[in-house]
């Protein structure tokens, strides 16, 4: 990974901060936010001013009730002011006028302040069913938009796994009645903000940002998607359609190309080494009572990648930066959950800071955090919890990798004293350490990581299997795209294997697989697989609420839970033995009595008063059970 001298010169080692001749005209170059909202941030708003040499002037705020300017933070680059707002509830919207002057003029500058919305969402919860995408490899809904010669990466080409394709948000806007239909009720956008980002050398490959995590403007969306309009147009639609908007948040780092880089406010605005330094991508030592504090250091001030300069969120005014732009985005877009990138990278008192704000403003909206680590105690710490430790995070939720691997485990391996599906019994068997563990992300793969039907080997019913299990455990499911349809492929030799177009949201592709005739027979059996465990899920109170009580593995491997509500109860068995059982149901009394009576809902199978069950080899039941 080898940036240009002059990139490095700029970022790994800080330079004076430059000067300007101090101009007669005042130039006022960035002010952010564009707006804001009355009654937002408890009244409380710092304004980002950039332009030569700024600080130089006068600053006072035109009378306006409610609006006071309560203090003027010069930092070290005479190019930026930060201007500290106090907003009364009772303000009235309009424009209020900020007057720069010098002894050669004044200039008037308007922002504007809005009544908030009202608008508070519902939150992602356990009811819901998130389907995850790359906006750039799904469907390319304008092709106006594929590229543009103004920015630092000007190219499109879907021949190239490595650059951009031309996938927008109108092309998603375009496809919601196939999510419906799907039985999705969430969508999760892999990050939308601006990346205008030069290609980069990853692995001897000069690749884009076209995954999104390398931000350049923390207020416009790309306009490759389509800009701030087309996600705007797509929650509205997408709300009328009764789905979510989950927004993928990079607070950790920005790219190399984010234009506050090319002249910093102050030294500290990035974490700063003698040399580069890397994170280890080790969680350890944040949790670790015996850690040195050079390796907690490292972990979350160690940069991620040399390309992806590292916030420091322990700089007031970077931390105030991040957390305004959440809210406004909150508040502009209306989205109803937060999914954070590199969670345990951040600075976890920010990370507090951070959520708290969004939840005071919306208390129902859901926030889960990337938490890549290799043990659920680890995992749970990272969200609320029930562990007794020095540091208490205030995450709501979480990704789920401990269930991902565990499920995972059970189709691979045979079962074990710890093997196998005994895996996935004992990652559930934790969940005591979690606050509410209905809040976890869960999932099967992603776009980081191997195709979920390849890591099982193309098996069809350890696919049905695994399905099954994510669509009615506890926990939030997140589908990836294409694994409803068994798109496969492992990460070899880059991470471009897993994230391939979406075969027909382009114009030219040769099958279209958004609809039945596009896909093969196999195909249509997985996509008709989700749809109805899916939909199903959509309208049982005992998968979305229930309680849930799982049976020890037994019997080499055959794996009973049940989901139960006050009106309902759903059976779910596994046999991921090597033959075919039969199941004595007396273990399973306590739930269903002294027989089973009830309805298998994919294949249509009716239970009387069954006193055994017979279940082939990788063979899975999900049976509604008559209460």
């Amino acid at each position: 990974m080898k940036l240009p001298l002059r990139i490095l010169g700029v970022l790994f080692v800080y330079l004076s901060l430059s000067s300007f001749a101090f101009c007669q005209n005042i130039e006022i170059q960035r002010l952010e936010p564009s707006h804001w909202y009355i009654g937002m941030n408890g009244g409380k708003l710092q304004l980002l001013v950039y332009g030569p040499n700024i600080s130089k002037s006068d600053v006072r705020l035109k009378k306006y009730k409610g609006v006071k300017l309560s203090k003027i933070n010069k930092v070290e680059n005479p190019n930026y002011l930060f201007l500290d707002l106090t907003i009364s509830s009772k303000t009235k919207p309009g424009n209020i006028n900020l007057i720069f002057s010098n002894d050669k003029g004044a200039f008037e500058q308007p922002f504007e302040i809005k009544e908030k919305s009202g608008y508070q969402t519902a939150g992602v919860n356990s009811s819901d069913f998130i389907y995850l995408l790359m906006p750039d490899r799904f469907a390319n809904g304008d092709p106006s938009n594929d590229k543009f010669d103004d920015m630092a990466d000007p190219n499109s080409d879907r021949k190239n796994p490595w650059q951009r394709h031309g996938g927008d948000l109108k092309g998603i806007q375009n496809h919601l009645d196939y999510f419906k239909e799907l039985g999705v009720t969430a969508l999760w956008l892999n990050p939308v903000l601006e990346n205008n980002q030069p290609l980069t050398d990853e692995g001897g490959q000069m690749r884009s940002a076209y995954h999104g995590y390398g931000i350049t403007n923390h207020y416009e969306v790309d306009k490759r998607l389509g800009g701030n309009k087309a996600y705007l147009d797509l929650v509205e639609e997408s709300h009328k359609n009764n789905l979510k908007i989950i927004h993928d948040a990079v607070y950790n780092h920005v790219g190399v190309n984010h234009w506050i880089l090319k002249d910093l406010p102050m030294k500290s605005w990035l974490n700063q080494w003698d040399s580069y330094t890397n994170t280890s991508y080790k969680d350890q030592p944040l949790l670790d009572p015996h850690a040195s504090a050079y390796d907690y250091k490292m972990v979350q001030n160690g940069w991620f990648v040399p390309f992806l300069p590292d916030l420091n969120q322990q700089n007031e005014y970077v931390a105030n930066y991040l957390i305004q732009n959440a809210l406004w985005l909150t508040e502009y877009f209306k989205l109803d959950a937060w999914r954070i990138d590199t969670y345990i990278y951040n600075d976890l008192e920010f990370m507090n800071r951070c959520n708290q704000a969004i939840l005071d403003e919306y208390p129902n909206i859901h926030i889960f955090g990337e938490s890549w680590v290799n043990s659920v105690p680890n995992q749970a710490y990272f969200t609320r919890n029930k562990l007794e430790v020095p540091f208490k995070c205030n995450q709501p939720g979480t990704v789920d990798f401990q269930l991902e691997f565990a499920m995972n485990a059970a189709l691979n391996e045979s079962y074990g004293w710890n093997e196998g599906v005994q895996k996935l019994y004992q990652v559930l068997g934790q969940d005591y350490l979690y606050e509410d563990a209905s809040k976890l992300v869960t999932f099967l793969d992603n776009h980081d990581m191997d195709r979920y039907y390849s890591v099982i080997g193309e098996d069809f019913d350890n696919y049905k299997m695994g399905l099954a299990w994510l669509l009615t455990t506890r926990g939030i499911p997140q589908l990836y795209y294409g694994t409803e349809f068994l798109m496969k492929n492992f990460k070899n030799p880059t991470d471009a294997e897993v994230r391939k177009d979406f075969p027909g949201g382009f114009e030219g592709d040769s099958v279209n697989k958004f609809v039945a005739a596009g896909r093969t027979e196999k195909e249509n059996e997985a996509f008709n697989f989700v749809k109805k465990v899916a939909n199903f899920r959509k309208n049982s109170e005992a998968i979305k609420f229930g309680k849930l009580v799982q049976f020890l593995p037994f019997d080499e491997g055959v794996y009973v839970y049940f989901r139960i509500s006050d009106k309902e109860v759903v059976m779910v068995a596994a046999n991921t033995s090597k033959v075919d059982k039969t199941i004595n149901l007396d273990r399973f009394s306590e739930i269903i009595g002294n027989s089973l009576s009830g309805t298998e809902i994919v294949k249509n199978i009716e239970f009387k008063e069954a006193k055994e069950l017979k279940i082939r080899t990788k063979e899975t039941f999900i049976i509604n059970l008559k209460k």
